[in-house]
């Protein structure tokens, strides 16, 4: 799991944003001074070989550029106002907007990235249990220590870096997990390698934005400039432009006007990134509406199912009451309500017609669910004993969708317009519901394209340019292939449709 920190300086963002529809107010653009530029951060991934990592996350506490000797600046930037949760195992084929803030225009010479706070969900595949409480085949969290200084310094290229006047800048970090993940599970941030910094490349036509998404509540429009002002989870305040090129995904209905004029404050939404403006908004490729205000829903990865549940990793948790969400990195138990309604979030992909989630049948290890909780129904339990089993929590649902999902691997095999990656794959059986996981198997996943699909990193950017052996990262849906058997066999490789490839270059991810 290749993860990837992107720090923009005016061009990176992930952004999680509440909508506040018909609001209306003066405008929000923040003119940066004289002699300065924007400032933001973007985060994406790469796994350790021998350990089965489910959930890597870091809190980002500080991130300060220091001025170049004699530039006339002895003060160093900051460019984050408060630390940031990053999920890294979310970030294979994606990158996620952090930061933006002014910075004064002149060189600078490094930048620091302080890190604490990491925690590790695995599976224990080894023949040798962790601790007294994480016996082999089962699936643990670790609170790891950091192995060295939690403060990372970086001075190569691209640094030194000028930043102009008015002019969008964005940094890339790069978390490479097989390397700073240690064998004692420690974590080294400052192994060889482990982190790299490089400057956000522009985007070609047809490529993913390189600055990422972000989740978060909307605040307030401001109909006349085409801009919202949102709200992150660690308290950033974003304004976000839209123009004729901006998609608004999953809108709700809502009477003319229509438009930005369906949200409300506090709906939850999700702003992919286009790119960061000279003034410091951000300008948005997509707004896609999430959850009515107070609504509550959790994203998590499928690790078992039966008898009308489905075990999730819970990766986030949108709009609850303090006190009430699941955790990042505990196991939930979700009860499915009679009927609850199974659909595929297609983000305007063209789902192909054979590829089918409507039930439980259509259920495989691996998929990434949106599941939204029944008002009141969440409960947890800690156990608090570390290396130990996660968080346990419970909820039931009435409705059930299919998000994108991330895998790595090495291209088996080609055939147009599909092809194989072999990926490294811990089965888990779901007997009562539970999570029984048992050998770590090289599997071959197939994966399907279609003319929707984007390339990354490739020569050409689309089907030609892939090659036998290539390292990829794929961003899609996954579809078991069983036909409704995964309730009584382990099942065979799924199947995933592709949103967007990224060719993992370096030889590792």
């Amino acid at each position: 799991m290749h993860k990837r920190l992107s720090l923009a300086l005016l061009c990176s963002a992930l952004l999680s944003v509440l909508v506040s529809c018909g609001t209306s107010s003066t405008s929000v653009h923040s003119i940066p001074a004289n002699g300065s530029a924007p400032v933001t951060v973007t985060v994406t991934d790469d796994p350790p070989s021998g350990v089965s990592v489910l959930f890597f996350q870091v809190s980002l506490t500080g991130a300060t550029l220091s001025p170049a000797a004699g530039t006339g600046s002895t003060s160093t930037v900051s460019l984050l106002e408060n630390p940031v949760q990053i999920d890294v195992t979310q970030l294979q084929a994606l990158s996620a907007f952090l930061a933006n803030e002014n910075v004064p225009a002149g060189t600078y010479s490094s930048l620091s990235l302080t890190f604490a706070n990491p925690q590790l969900v695995i599976f224990n595949s080894s023949d040798t249990a962790l601790g007294s409480s994480c016996a082999v085949g089962s699936i643990c969290t670790l609170t790891p220590a950091i192995g060295n200084s939690a403060t990372i310094d970086f001075t190569s290229a691209p640094f030194p870096l000028a930043v102009t006047d008015s002019t969008p800048l964005g940094l890339l970090v790069d978390f490479h997990l097989n390397t700073i993940i240690q064998p004692d599970l420690s974590v080294n941030l400052g192994a060889a390698n482990g982190i790299s910094v490089s400057q956000v490349p522009g985007a070609a036509a047809g490529q993913v934005p390189p600055f990422g998404f972000v989740t978060g509540t909307f605040v307030s429009l401001n109909a006349s400039a085409n801009q919202f002002t949102m709200q992150t989870a660690w308290g950033k305040t974003l304004t976000v432009d839209v123009n004729s090129n901006t998609q608004l995904v999953d809108w709700p209905p809502c009477v003319s006007p229509g438009g930005l004029y369906c949200l409300t404050a506090g709906d939850a939404v999700q702003v992919q990134v286009a790119a960061v403006e000279s003034d410091g908004s951000l300008l948005a490729a997509s707004v896609k509406w999430l959850l009515v205000k107070n609504a509550q829903s959790v994203l998590g990865t499928v690790v078992g199912f039966g008898a009308g549940q489905i075990k999730l990793l819970v990766h986030a948790s949108s709009i609850a009451a303090a006190g009430t969400a699941p955790p990042q990195g505990s196991i939930a138990t979700v009860t499915l309500d009679s009927g609850a309604a199974f659909a595929v979030d297609a983000n305007g992909f063209t789902i192909p017609s054979g590829l089918i989630f409507s039930s439980t049948e259509n259920l495989t290890w691996g998929q990434e669910l949106q599941v939204e909780v029944d008002p009141g129904s969440v409960s947890c339990v800690v156990s608090n004993v570390i290396p130990g089993p996660p968080p346990s929590c419970t909820f039931s649902t009435n409705s059930v969708q299919l998000e994108p999902s991330q895998i790595s691997g090495t291209i088996a095999s080609i055939s147009s317009p599909s092809f194989t990656v072999d990926y490294l794959w811990s089965p888990c059986a779901p007997p009562g519901g539970a999570p029984v996981c048992n050998v770590v198997a090289l599997v071959q996943y197939g994966v399907e394209t279609t003319s929707q699909t984007t390339y990354e990193g490739f020569n050409p950017d689309n089907f030609l340019g892939l090659a036998d052996n290539d390292l990829v990262s794929v961003n899609g849906w996954l579809f078991e292939a069983d036909n409704g058997l995964l309730d009584t066999k382990v099942p065979g490789p799924p199947e995933i449709l592709a949103a967007d490839i990224r060719l993992r270059t370096g030889g590792t991810f």
